[in-house]
């Protein structure tokens, strides 16, 4: 049985306030150091070179740099508004209106810088002796520098926005997984119900009233119990074993003596985690198809052991009728088992029926191991 998830993935999303905040805080980290580095690499790179030489002005330098850093730390701080208002949009749309920003932001970061390097380096009018091959040689850093921070800022929200689609996929995932588990689950304990209150329902009609209610009296414990155990996929083996026992005992009133069951579990198993209620339509269907055929010395062994990394469970009965292959019959039982074990391990279990030298049925179950 394999997990379908009909629920389609979604083409956009917005991103929530709780991936904004995470992002806000990569991007003042980012924003903060990418704007430092760039004021040291003009340093280094533009000033640091020229001090010493005739008429250079230091001060003036370091000013237009502090100026020139700032105005491109306040123009890439609205480029990173303008791309989050937008990156809901489809790709192509938002790619196209970021770098469009980006340009003009660029040419808006190119008249700022040779604005403030004429007005404070050489106290000239703002947009005095300008000329192309000047402009032209600083727009081309300008540009570069908005393009390289819309890319960065483009990556990031977009790492965050597929982040966000497949955390959604995994939670549908789960959840249609979680639900398929519990729908499973819950076809056993009606399916066990009808079968035990048929079986008191003859014992009234016997007159056996005193065992009728024996057997009623432990069919609420065992309701009780398991109910206890509803809102969980997996429990321990020991847990399944309690469990089970108590399901026996009130095969056990109805059988007696022609019913005798052996356990035979090593304890270092008995932490392993295992779906709930994987034993009981085991056994019921060895009740069904074994004891019932069988006039006396019914017996049902019931054993695990980890062989490797895996779970190694069996049910065996030692009555007469061969049940067959397991796409041929048990019935709701073992097929509602099946479909259980395929949902919670992905199709990594493996379940097989044998008949037995003694005429009987073994069911073996293999699983990962699990603590």
């Amino acid at each position: 049985m394999e997990m379908i998830d009909d629920k389609p993935a979604e083409s956009t999303l917005e991103l929530g306030p709780q991936a904004f905040s995470k992002q806000s805080h990569q991007f003042w980290t980012l924003q903060i150091a990418g704007w430092l580095g760039y004021a040291v690499v003009v340093f280094l790179a533009i000033i640091r070179p020229q001090i010493g030489q005739t008429g250079f002005n230091l001060s003036g330098q370091l000013l237009n740099l502090v100026l020139e850093t700032l105005s491109g730390f306040i123009l890439s701080y609205l480029q990173w508004q303008l791309i989050k208002s937008i990156v809901h949009l489809p790709l192509k749309k938002t790619l196209l209106l970021s770098f469009i920003s980006a340009a003009t932001l660029g040419l808006l970061f190119n008249v700022i810088k040779l604005s403030f390097y004429k007005i404070v380096v050489y106290q000239q009018q703002w947009n005095e002796a300008w000329n192309m091959l000047e402009f032209g040689g600083w727009l081309l850093f300008s540009l570069t520098t908005m393009f390289v921070w819309t890319s960065i800022y483009f990556i990031m929200l977009y790492n965050t926005k597929l982040q966000r689609e497949h955390e959604m996929l995994l939670r549908a995932q789960t959840a249609t997984k979680d639900a398929q588990l519990q729908m499973l689950r819950y076809q056993l304990n009606p399916h066990f119900m009808f079968n035990t209150m048929n079986a008191i329902s003859t014992l009234i009609y016997k007159n056996e009233n005193e065992t009728a209610n024996e057997m009623l009296d432990k069919l609420c414990e065992f309701f009780r119990y398991s109910l206890d155990k509803n809102d969980k996929s997996k429990t321990s083996l020991l847990k399944e074993l309690e469990l089970i026992e108590l399901y026996l005992s009130i095969e056990k009133v109805r059988f007696v003596d022609r019913l005798n069951v052996e356990i035979d579990v090593c304890k270092t198993v008995l932490a392993c985690q295992v779906p709930c209620m994987l034993l009981q339509p085991l056994v019921e269907n060895a009740i069904k198809y074994a004891i019932e055929l069988r006039k006396s010395d019914g017996k049902i062994r019931i054993s695990a052991k980890q062989v490797g990394e895996r779970l190694l469970i069996q049910v065996a009965d030692n009555g007469q009728e061969s049940q067959g292959k397991a796409s041929n019959g048990f019935g709701i039982g073992l097929k509602n088992t099946q479909a259980r074990l395929s949902a919670m391990f992905n199709g990594d279990y493996q379940v097989d029926i044998t008949n037995t030298s003694d005429g009987g049925t073994t069911v073996a179950i293999s699983i990962p191991f699990e603590k």
